[in-house]
Formats: structure tokens, C-alpha cells, sequence
């Protein structure tokens, strides 16, 4: 196995961790959230995660890589801090709110920098720019919640 597919599979595994992460995350804002609408968020922005997380599992498969299935400690402390962050806000709502965009941009992010590698499969490419476009149209959808304040 080349130095690349090792590279590119711990990049594809650091990805797969992080939907792993949001999953559970969007998970625990759609409980905690009040607001309907805010709620139907959370929950399809936490299955898109598993599909994006069932996505690249069989990808880094296709690699020969064996796929991570935790999620990572950044991710637990984030989700910690959403959780703490709805017990203690007045406003839990927009805290959870604000909290997902940022989590959706730093996602945003990552994928911009794996896709910045030299060279990707053509399937990984594709895979992983339909996924941070999906991202990024949430991101722009996000502003109508975002009235809710």
C-alpha cells in the first residue's frame, strides 16, 4: 500500500470521525431543542451525517482501509459543551443554533483541506465535494432559522 492511500485513508478516517461527532451532535440538539423547527433541523442534519459517515466508510473500504468507529475526543468535548450550553442558556435555542453553524463551517473547512491534496481519487473527489456542497447549501438554508431569535 503507497505512503498516499495510508495518507489519504487516516484523512478520509479524520473526516469519518468528525460526521460521527456531528451525528451524535445534531442527535443532541434535536432533543434538547424546543423550537419545531429547529428540532426537524437537527434531526436531518444528524441523518445526512450518518449517511455521509456510511459513505465514507465504504470508500476508505475500497482503499483496503478499515474504517474508525469512534468518534474523536474533540468531537465528545464539543457535544459536552452543547450539552452544558443548553442546560445553562436562557436562550438554548439560538446557544445550539450558533453552535452547529460554527461546527458546519470548521466541517466546511476540513473537507476544503483534504480535497487541497494533490492527488484524489476521482470517487473520493466526487464523494467528498457532493458532501461539503450538502454542508455548505445547509449553511446557507440555516439563515431562515437563524430569525427564529
Amino acid at each position: 500500500m503507497s505512503d498516499y492511500t495510508d495518507k489519504l485513508g487516516n484523512r478520509l478516517n479524520d473526516l469519518l470521525e468528525k460526521n460521527y461527532d456531528a451525528e451524535k451532535g445534531f442527535k443532541k440538539a434535536a432533543e434538547n431543542a424546543k423550537h419545531v423547527g429547529l428540532k426537524s433541523y437537527f434531526s436531518k442534519k444528524a441523518q445526512e451525517r450518518y449517511n455521509f459517515g456510511h459513505q465514507l466508510k465504504s470508500e476508505l473500504r475500497n482503499f483496503g482501509q478499515e474504517p474508525d468507529e469512534s468518534g474523536s475526543v474533540a468531537g465528545a468535548a464539543h457535544r459536552t459543551w452543547m450539552e452544558v450550553k443548553s442546560w445553562f442558556s436562557a436562550d438554548d435555542d439560538e446557544s445550539m443554533l450558533e453552535e452547529a453553524i460554527r461546527g458546519e463551517k470548521a466541517s466546511v473547512d476540513e473537507y476544503r483541506e483534504v480535497l487541497a491534496e494533490n492527488v484524489i481519487p476521482g470517487s473520493t473527489k466526487q464523494l467528498l465535494e457532493s458532501q461539503k456542497t450538502t454542508i455548505e447549501q445547509g449553511l446557507n438554508n440555516i439563515k431562515r432559522l437563524e430569525d427564529l431569535r
